[in-house]
């Protein structure tokens, strides 16, 4: 019988309360960080899972984007506030 994945997230556990994990869970990226880290346990070495890496990164670059437009679209701009 094969041995569950480390980074098997349906059972609850410790990791549960793990800020990073939390913080990615949010972004909607978090089965491409899990891809990395499963690459990076069964290779050993980054440079073997550059596609997961690269694929995690634009997920994450797409969050951010998102995020700022998000944010900018709450501020008023300076004239707007300067009318007031």
């Amino acid at each position: 019988m094969a041995s569950p994945s480390p980074h098997d997230r349906s059972r609850k556990d410790e990791d549960e309360d793990d800020p990073v994990d939390r913080m990615i869970s949010r972004t909607g990226c978090a089965e491409l960080h899990y891809a990395v880290q499963e690459c990076m346990a069964e290779h050993q070495d980054w440079r073997a899972c550059q596609s997961q890496v690269q694929t995690f990164k634009d997920c994450m670059m797409n969050f951010q984007n998102a995020r700022k437009e998000q944010l900018m679209k709450r501020q008023p701009t300076s004239t707007e506030s300067a009318a007031s």
